[in-house]
Order: structure tokens, then C-alpha cells, then sequence
């Protein structure tokens, strides 16, 4: 039975429990006892759901506490919640639950580092995971073409809680920027085109041949869609990862091209 399934059949809260299973609970108007210790399952189908649910619900309760930490949610930070719904497929009842508990992360007393904490947890610490979804949340924070002040330090925050540096958020902010470039339809000249690729692989015009492959390689591998459902990305999220790789590959054919490696 796939995540979804067991959601809809009840048993998240036995799956989950912790404040993660407070929070779908709260989302699906049942009730979970947040204090209820996590039941650890052994690597296999069971743990591979558990962590897709605990992805769901993180994603979508802390986008809320992301939107609302400038003290009001703008129309594009729910487009953008939209965005990632539809990139997601997510059927109508998927669509309610996101947006109940897209609803919960914005309340006042929302907790965000006991979310963070089980979330880590969960996840047994695997970086490709969380690193996705710092991503979705740089993106999100972006949306408006700028980063508020009080949205970059909630994601230092977030950063210092799932293991990343300051200098890997830095990174993942470039790169999503770099991804934008463009975006609007615009045409780009092919210097903005090449410098835009380097920003994506997190280099420079000055790194060696070995660099740029040996970036590209990681990135390609950090993305890889079939690796990140395997570790517990909700199959719905596989298109997201998709687009990743799909940017990390054209990033990567411009500067070869330029190279002529």
C-alpha cells in the first residue's frame, strides 16, 4: 500500500506519530496523540512510506510557516503553493490535505522545530531528502523574485536544523535564481546563458574541466528521481526532481558546448 493508501485508511498516526502525526491528524480532523513515541520499522515498503507521509506533511505545513513569517501570505506565495501541487499531480483529496496543512504551519504556536526534529529523524538524516526539500522552500521564498530578511533567517534556521551551512543555502538560493533567469519568457544572450548554467552547477567560469564534471556528477546524483524515491520521496514529488535534473543537464550541454569537452 502506497503512503497515500495508508493515510486514507487511517493508520498515519500508528505509521507516524510524534508531532507529525499530530499535524496530518489535526489536517484530516482526527485525532493523534502528538506525544505517542515514533515506531521505528525496519528499511523496506513500511519505512519508505512512513517517510513519504512525514515528507508530505513536513513540505506543506512549514511552506505555511514560510509564507506567513512576514506577517501576511501573498497571492504568489499561494500560487506557488499551487505550483508545487500541480507539479506534485496531486488528486483533489491530496490537494485538501496540502492546503489544511499548508493552513496549520501559518497558526500562531506553529512548532516548527519539533516538525523539524521528527522530520530529520525520520528520514534517518539523508541529505539528497532534505536537501529537496530546502529546496521547495528556496523556491517558494523566491517566488516574489526576493529573499525578505525574516524568510532567510527562518532558512538558516531550518538550515542549522536539518544539517545544511549558511554556505549550502547560499548555493541553493543561486541556483534556484539562476533556474528563473529567463523563465518569464525573455531571451537571455548566451553570456547571461553560460553564466546562468555555472550558477546552477555552483562554480565558477575559472573551475577546471574536472571541476565542472566532478559538479555535475554530484548534482546529477543529489537529483537522480528513481534514488530519491527509493530513500522515500513521495512518488508524486518525482516530477520535481525531474525538473532538476532536467536544469542540471541543460546547465551542464551549455558549458560543454562553450568548453567543447
Amino acid at each position: 500500500m502506497s503512503w497515500w493508501g495508508k493515510v486514507l485508511g487511517g493508520t498515519f498516526g500508528y505509521m507516524l506519530g510524534g508531532p507529525l502525526g499530530a499535524l496530518i491528524g489535526a489536517a484530516l480532523g482526527h485525532r493523534v496523540d502528538k506525544g505517542m513515541a515514533n515506531l521505528g520499522f525496519g528499511e523496506g515498503a513500511g519505512e519508505r512510506e512512513r517517510i513519504q507521509t512525514a515528507f508530505f506533511t513536513a513540505t506543506f505545513s512549514v511552506l505555511g510557516h514560510l509564507a506567513k513569517i512576514d506577517g501576511r501570505v501573498s497571492q504568489a506565495e499561494i500560487q506557488m503553493t499551487q505550483s508545487v501541487m500541480e507539479q506534485m499531480q496531486l488528486n483533489e483529496q491530496q490537494r485538501r490535505l496540502a492546503r489544511e496543512l499548508f493552513n496549520q504551519g501559518k497558526q500562531t504556536g506553529f512548532e516548527l522545530d519539533e516538525i523539524l526534529e521528527q522530520f530529520v529523524q525520520v528520514c534517518h538524516r539523508r541529505q539528497t531528502l532534505l536537501r529537496i526539500f530546502l529546496e521547495i522552500l528556496v523556491q517558494a521564498a523566491l517566488i516574489d523574485g526576493q529573499l525578505d530578511p525574516k524568510e532567510e533567517a527562518l532558512l538558516q534556521h531550518i538550515c542549522q536544523k536539518t544539517g545544511f551551512s549558511g554556505a549550502e543555502l547560499a548555493h541553493l538560493v543561486t541556483m534556484v535564481q539562476a533556474a528563473r533567469g529567463g523563465s518569464d519568457g525573455s531571451t537571455m544572450s548566451a553570456g547571461d546563458e553560460l553564466a546562468k548554467a555555472y550558477d546552477i552547477l555552483g562554480i565558477t567560469a575559472t573551475s577546471s574541466d574536472s571541476e565542472v564534471k566532478r559538479a555535475y556528477r554530484r548534482l546529477l546524483s543529489q537529483h537522480h528521481p528513481d534514488k530519491l524515491v527509493a530513500k522515500g520521496l513521495p512518488e508524486e514529488m518525482m516530477k520535481i526532481a525531474t525538473e532538476k535534473t532536467r536544469e542540471i543537464r541543460k546547465a551542464y550541454e551549455t558549458i560543454k558546448k562553450q568548453r567543447r569537452f
